[in-house]
């Protein structure tokens, strides 16, 4: 009896140990380093939102979280490499337009679905294109662009950083938007692209607001109008599409912090919880870089993300764009 009795007191004593273990594990989230995946290579906004996220998630935390950059195919590479990847809450991504929207319009087979294989953790970045024209553009003003390009189609010039790009989709939407036909000239990239805009070989280009507005604070570039829901502070004087006569193109980019689909949801609340917390320490840091700091609330996370990949992917297939 006195054996019997022992053995259940054993086994209480382990039932114990392992519940309390499970729940200080499921409580010290994260007990390892993290990852975040960034889709691209260094540079650029996604590089910029998961350094920054991965810097004050680790003073939060007190636990590491490490960058990896992983590009190939645009952004396809490594956010299929991110939905692959155990739901544990230790492998996140980068995510934005272009790799959960544009992609599933781009590609006929995509390694992964931004809505299935995807939770939004938190949107946490927020930036405006600008159209920006040659300082000689004899069109000073947007309605003058549209009037020109509408008498004579294809008159106008417009460089593309290459098929599939923001820069390229956001020209497509301008085109629908304001019913006009731009001469398309595509380039590896926005550097080239800016190269023959300053030397007046192209007309105009749609960019980020941190890679457009420099080139027209410095005189070297018109700024025509931003594609965003309220003027820059960086260029106060460069109306919206909307002031400037083409309404309904206020094209916000976004990008923020995707996690795998099945994700734990004390995971998930817990990176949500902190990162909302962080948002007072990336607002100047993000503000530099020509965005700002969003904090869209998490019961509007998921509509908003079906939202926009409803919005781009129907206007890419209109277009006809394709990248296979």
């Amino acid at each position: 009896m006195h054996g019997f009795c022992r053995s259940l007191a054993w086994m209480a004593a382990i039932a114990l140990l392992v519940c309390g273990g499970a729940a200080r594990a499921q409580g010290t989230y994260p007990d390892r380093a993290v990852k975040i995946i960034v889709p691209i290579g260094p540079g650029g906004s996604y590089d910029l939102v998961g350094r920054q996220i991965a810097d004050v998630l680790a003073k939060r935390m007190g636990q590491g979280f490490v960058v990896e950059n992983k590009p190939g195919a645009g952004t396809v590479v490594g956010t299929q490499a991110a939905s692959q990847s155990e739901p544990d809450g230790y492998t996140l991504v980068v995510g934005g337009l272009s790799n959960m929207a544009f992609n599933s319009a781009l590609y006929s087979k995509l390694g992964y679905d931004p809505l299935k294989d995807f939770v939004p953790v938190a949107l946490v970045y927020k930036f405006g294109y600008v159209m920006v024209g040659r300082k000689d553009l004899p069109q000073p003003k947007l309605a003058d662009i549209v009037a020109a390009a509408k008498a004579s189609p294809g008159s106008i010039s417009v460089a593309t950083a290459g098929v599939g790009t923001g820069q390229q989709l956001v020209a497509a939407a301008f085109m629908k938007a304001a019913g006009v036909k731009l001469l398309e000239v595509p380039y590896k990239g926005s550097p080239p692209a800016f190269t023959d805009l300053l030397a007046g070989r192209i007309d105009l280009f749609f960019d980020s607001m941190a890679a457009g507005l420099p080139h027209v604070q410095s005189g070297q570039a018109k700024g025509i109008a931003v594609l965003a829901s309220k003027r820059s502070p960086l260029a106060p004087d460069v109306p919206t599409m909307s002031e400037a006569g083409v309404p309904g193109l206020d094209v916000d980019s976004w990008l923020g912090i995707f996690a795998p689909a099945k994700t734990p949801p004390e995971v998930i609340a817990k990176l949500r919880r902190d990162i909302r917390a962080s948002l007072p320490d990336l607002k100047e840091r993000f503000e530099k870089s020509g965005g700002e700091v969003w904090d869209l609330p998490d019961d509007k996370l998921n509509a908003f993300v079906a939202s926009e990949y409803e919005t781009w992917t129907k206007l890419i297939r209109e277009a006809g764009i394709k990248l296979d």
